[in-house]
């Protein structure tokens, strides 16, 4: 077919970005201004112009993205582009590890660790090592260990530079790690970066190959890439140097995983022959929300200077409320989304809320259910993680990768086969005394002659379960492989036998998975159990969100990166929630905190409402934290100020509340509290800000994060630096000074 330009429609920025003839090129991108537009007409006019689709390579962070981004691709250029590499970081380096990973020693059958796997490992070299986890989270140590993979750091650059107590230990466990890894024949999400510019950098041969192949390179969502990955799109685009990124610094907020917004500021001294674009119009919001997001995001100083701007109508004035408690927030906003559904006003669907830790939705969720409104959760418990489909993703994981020591340890009693403690150590201790993957001794006759009877029986039923699905495994299609290992492996049998409610869910997940392969068999050009698993280990949380449903979504702000909805509520802005109490130290966090803000805001089209607590439960006690900075930035002109010290349930709704109670004793009783009647001392006043900087003679300077009346006294929490933390503290014995 014809390619399909529509240049016309363009605006003048983006229509430039377009058109673009070559060479590097950042457009900062800002919410809602049509970048995925810009991207496919850009990847279209390439095509028409005569590049072949297959020396075009498009890098996206999700897997949503990239499969909106083929299909716009294609209505634009048809079945052309199905030649083109478009994909997440992950899933094409993934690729290029097993197409050309065996010239530095990489089996092509790698399986990756989720990770569950990875925090599985750190835990088996705990054990070995006599590591005490009290004392050392087997979590902060595989954090640091990914943080060392996203710097490109080797087990013995990171032992080089170790200094402290912690940082020796995690050298020590790093090395084990990796061997361990390296046995089983697996990679965890870091390394598929980590080996992918390790084969780069040592084979020549293969980079020049990759360079060549890709004539054209495009990365979207720039301000979110690691060191890894920045080093990744340096070596492709190196030799033609037609590289085009897109982002914004302003919603860079992934920090706390590896992302370094400075690597999108620093593109035009890399490059200094850049061409630099901004797409400044907005087409998702109205001119209020704008205004009060660029109020807030023009506070940071360590940006590109830009400002969102849009022709649609000046819409409604942001809400910004105060509520009593964070049950009193969360009944206000259930009851103003109950209003507006049932005065036909909006549908469930329309409306989002987002706060800043997933702690927070609980309230929220109560709330809901309470008033028996439609809400989908997003960071609940994911379908890929129900205990019943990793069970069968391990039997998958198998059947590709016998020497998958994690694997047979999840599964090999799934269902009871009467391997206890005492004969999987000694299988264990036989396996590692030659060399062999815990698969390979289960299989050899020596260790099933050395088992009880009926033991022997159920090794010998397993591995024959294995190998057959191998034998259909060689033959491509994923569901005969899933089917054979169901079956054979006695699974669904455990399930049907158990009879109970949860067992018939769990079946009923079981089929779910099945009708994920058969979607995988049908969609996939050349189907296969590896690309299955790559594709299952790849999925991000928000790939799943349900668009069609009739139902208020909850999620962290995180999360909503990349989402819009008509009407937006933003809950629990207040110093020490949002921004978060662990960045008031820091200038960089603080920064990246307004970012999440700014995000948060944009994801509005139509209203936006903010709202906070006069009093929220932190660590267990009731605090009285004052608003959030970021409400201090917005215009009044664009601020429509309700209060509601304490929230008056309508009487028509309490007697639903009484019903749905369930496991909730009684209503919160600040949801019946007359305005201004919470038992604190009128004429309290703390001795500090929220949020200014104090001194304490033992444990140096730190950030006030509440104030609290007590007898005759005041309780400070202050967040200090490092290992000491949040402290609570009697001002008149800790003698705080302001700094």
């Amino acid at each position: 077919m014809a390619v399909l330009l529509d240049l016309d429609t363009l605006n003048p920025e983006q229509r430039e970005a377009v058109e673009w003839p070559g060479g590097p090129l950042l457009i900062f991108a800002g919410a809602g201004s049509g970048k995925t537009r810009v991207i496919t007409q850009r990847i279209a006019r390439l095509i028409k112009e005569g590049t072949p689709p297959s020396r075009i390579l498009a890098v996206t962070f999700t897997n949503k993205a990239a499969r909106e981004m083929r299909e716009r691709v294609a209505a634009l250029v048809g079945d052309s582009a199905a030649s083109m590499w478009i994909g997440t970081f992950h899933s094409l380096c993934a690729r290029i590890l097993r197409i050309d990973g065996k010239a530095i020693g990489l089996d092509p059958n790698f399986v990756i660790y989720d990770d569950g796997d990875q925090l599985s490992l750190i835990r088996e070299i705990f054990k070995a090592k006599n590591i005490d986890d009290k004392s050392i989270q087997p979590r902060g140590v595989l954090n640091e260990i990914s943080s060392a993979k996203e710097k490109l750091l080797t087990p013995e650059k990171y032992s080089d530079k170790a200094t402290g107590f912690f940082e020796r230990i995690v050298a020590d466990v790093y090395r084990s790690y990796n061997a361990l890894l390296n046995k089983a024949n697996a990679l965890d999400f870091d390394d598929i970066l980590f080996y992918a510019v390790r084969l780069f950098e040592q084979r020549k041969d293969v980079l020049e190959k990759y360079q060549e192949r890709f004539l054209h390179v495009l990365v979207d969502e720039y301000q979110d890439v690691n060191y890894a990955q920045y080093q990744i799109v340096h070596l492709v685009s190196e030799k033609h140097r037609n590289i085009v990124v897109v982002g914004d610094d302003d919603q860079s907020i992934y920090a706390w995983r590896g992302a370094d917004v400075s690597l999108i500021l620093r593109f035009g001294s890399d490059h200094p022959d850049a061409k630099i674009v901004k797409l400044e119009r907005n087409y998702r919001s109205t001119k209020n929300i704008l205004a009060a997001a660029n109020a807030v995001i023009q506070k940071n100083r360590s940006r590109a200077s830009k400002q969102l701007w849009t022709d649609n109508e000046e819409g409604a004035a942001i809400t910004l409320t105060q509520a009593g408690t964070e049950q009193d927030e969360a009944m206000l906003v259930a009851d103003a989304i109950l209003k507006d559904v049932r005065t036909g006003r909006r549908k469930y669907g329309d409306f989002a809320v987002l706060y800043r830790t997933n702690a927070q939705s609980r309230v929220v969720e109560e709330a809901f259910l309470t008033m028996r409104i439609p809400h989908m959760l997003v960071g609940g418990v994911r379908f890929y993680e129900r205990k019943e489909i990793k069970d069968m993703l391990s039997y998958l994981r198998l059947t590709l990768n016998p020497r998958d020591d994690i694997a047979v340890r999840r599964v090999i009693n799934l269902p009871t086969r009467g391997i206890g403690a005492g004969a999987m150590s000694m299988i264990e201790q036989w396996a590692n005394d030659r060399g062999l993957p815990l698969f390979n001794a289960l299989a050899e006759q020596e260790v099933q002659s050395s088992l009880q009877k009926k033991t022997a029986s159920g090794v010998r039923a397993f591995v024959g379960a294995i190998n057959d699905a191998t034998e259909l495994a060689e033959q491509g299609p994923v569901t005969p492989v899933l089917r054979s290992l169901l079956s054979g492996s006695g699974y669904v049998d455990m399930l049907k036998e158990d009879r109970s409610d949860d067992s018939l869910s769990r079946l009923e997940n079981l089929q779910e998975l099945l009708n994920v392969t058969s979607e995988y068999d049908a969609s996939s050009d050349s189907p296969s159990l590896s690309g299955f698993l790559e594709s299952v280990s790849l999925v991000a949380d928000v790939d799943n969100l349900n668009e069609g449903g009739d139902a208020v979504t909850l999620m962290t702000l995180h999360s909503a990166k990349g989402l819009e909805f008509p009407i937006v509520y933003m809950v629990g802005l207040e110093e020490g929630v949002f921004p978060h109490a662990r960045s008031l130290n820091s200038d960089s966090e603080l920064e990246e905190e307004r970012r999440l803000c700014y995000v948060g805001m944009t994801r509005a089209r139509e209203e936006l409402n903010l709202v906070y607590a006069h009093r929220r439960s932190l660590y267990g006690q009731p605090n009285f934290n004052r608003r959030s900075r970021f409400l201090d930035d917005l215009p009044n002109e664009i601020i429509d100020t309700i209060s509601h010290s304490g929230y008056a349930m309508p009487a028509e709704r309490r007697s639903v509340y009484q019903e749905r109670t369930g496991s909730y004793s009684q209503p919160p009783s600040s949801l019946f509290a007359e305005p201004h009647k919470e038992k604190i001392s009128p004429t309290y006043k703390p001795p500090f800000e929220i949020g200014q900087r104090v001194r304490h003679a033992k444990f140096g300077i730190g950030v006030v994060v509440a104030c609290n009346p007590i007898k005759n006294d005041s309780e400070v929490t202050v967040a200090f630096p490092g290992v000491t933390g949040v402290k609570k503290l009697a001002q008149s014995f800790a003698k705080l000074e302001a700094v």
